[in-house]
């Protein structure tokens, strides 16, 4: 049982609340026990330096009759007096006799004595002087009482510290029922995940607490999860179906070229042919990696000091002269700001963008490239006048080897706008693609700290 974590917990609860129960107890003993003795004490020394102060005044028959007269209550207040000569004689009090263990003035002292009137042993606490004539006075206190009240405490405090071990034995148990209840659900829920069913999530009691909002934060990792999951089955089928028709060309090619009976030109030809489609293997994989490496965060060591402004300007200056010879006009629009990133992937990301724009601008237009910036993100955004994308198909253009227009035959791989949604989210933001009617606008934030 001590294996079980939640043995532990209630153990470890029952023994601090039963310690800290223990302490406080303990404080209250020695606190009563302090103050009754202390004022014992006062009333004591108060009533012997009373009887020492008659004694100078009226003598040895004074003091004696000082306290008889204090005798008449005594039985009352539980008081206690003995006035002796110096041989022993008892003068006055109610007392049976000196005790001999108690020199004169030798302070406070805890001692049986036996009453005069009952003749029965009580336990006293008393304090004696030595008078000038050689008398010896003592003055006390019945500490029965207090001594019963000592074992009523004592009792009282048992009573007690089995109730705080019995409370905190239960409130143990209730509170590691409650945790452990959450745990055993984030449990069976990750144990069906682990047989393959990434649907599952945390179920949500919408109280707000910790464990709850430790519970949206798996949720959502598991989101991501999954979405990488099913991003990864997408790219394997995508790349099993698209890079099929690319190496099946190249075989084609190859074996082409071992045609001992070709005519130089043909063969000059087949092998172009075949160099292009290396090329446009080598593109891709070089994309899927670049993919991968963002979706996985790598590059994260490298973010630096990045003006928007600065790269759109660059990425405009590289392609203003494709753009010109359609005669497209490439707006630049930036405010001047600096935020954490990757300089080369992020500029990678906007020429992906600028090239998707280019190829279905139209002659003549304008594609647009701003920046803009609040105090958390800053929002990269280029624009084109061209025919756009239907409202349903949007959700499809992060997804790798996604094409919307395949009759193009342009060789594009459908892994320019994965990339960028990649890279955005390596930054800390994402991408949204937006249809103008006419035209269409990709826009991809970036998270200002890194």
């Amino acid at each position: 049982m001590l294996r079980n974590a939640r043995t532990r917990l209630v153990l470890a609860a029952m023994l601090l609340s039963t310690v800290l129960a223990a302490a406080v107890l303990a404080l209250v003993y020695v606190t009563a026990n302090r103050t009754i003795a202390a004022e014992t004490r006062s009333v004591v020394e108060a009533e012997l330096a009373g009887l020492e102060d008659d004694y100078e005044r009226l003598g040895v028959l004074g003091l004696i009759t000082a306290i008889e007269r204090r005798a008449v209550d005594a039985e009352r207040r539980d008081a206690l007096y003995l006035l002796t000569n110096r041989f022993g004689t008892v003068l006055a009090g109610n007392m049976l006799r000196w005790p001999p263990d108690v020199e004169p003035g030798s302070g406070w002292v805890e001692l049986d004595l036996i009453r005069t009137a009952s003749g029965e042993t009580v336990p006293i606490s008393a304090a004696s002087l030595q008078l000038r004539g050689g008398e010896r006075l003592l003055v006390g206190r019945d500490a029965s009482a207090r001594r019963q009240f000592e074992q009523v405490l004592l009792r009282t405090m048992g009573l007690a510290l089995l109730a705080a071990t019995v409370l905190s034995l239960l409130t143990g148990g209730l509170l590691t029922r409650l945790v452990f209840s959450r745990l055993q659900e984030t449990a069976l829920t990750a144990g069906e995940i682990v047989s393959g069913d990434l649907s599952q999530r945390i179920p949500l009691r919408g109280t707000g607490d910790e464990i709850d909002q430790m519970a949206g934060t798996l949720n959502e990792m598991l989101d991501r999860i999954e979405e990488l999951v099913s991003n990864l089955r997408t790219t394997s089928n995508a790349i099993a179906h698209d890079l099929r028709s690319p190496l099946s060309r190249l075989r084609q090619r190859i074996e082409t070229l071992a045609d001992a009976t070709l005519s130089p030109e043909t063969r000059e030809t087949d092998g172009t042919r075949a160099l292009a489609e290396v090329d446009h293997l080598l593109k891709v994989l070089s994309q899927l990696t670049a993919i991968s490496r963002a979706e996985a965060g790598l590059g994260r060591d490298q973010f630096e000091p990045v003006r928007p402004a600065r790269l759109l300007q660059d990425v405009a200056e590289l392609y203003e002269p494709v753009a010109a010879e359609r005669g497209i006009a490439l707006d630049v629009s930036a405010e001047d700001t600096v935020l954490p990133g990757h300089r080369a992937l992020l500029a990678q990301a906007l020429s992906n963008l600028v090239e998707n724009a280019l190829r279905y601008a139209p002659d003549g237009s304008t594609i647009s490239l701003r920046a803009e910036s609040t105090d958390k993100h800053v929002r990269l955004a280029v624009a084109d006048a061209g025919p756009g994308v239907p409202e349903s198909d949007l959700h499809k253009l992060e997804q790798p080897f996604v094409t919307l227009d395949p009759s193009r035959g342009d060789g594009s791989s459908g892994l320019g706008l994965a990339l960028v949604a990649a890279i955005a989210r390596m930054h800390g933001g994402k991408f949204e693609p937006r249809c103008l009617s006419p035209g269409f606008e990709a826009t991809f934030t970036l998270a200002r700290q890194g």
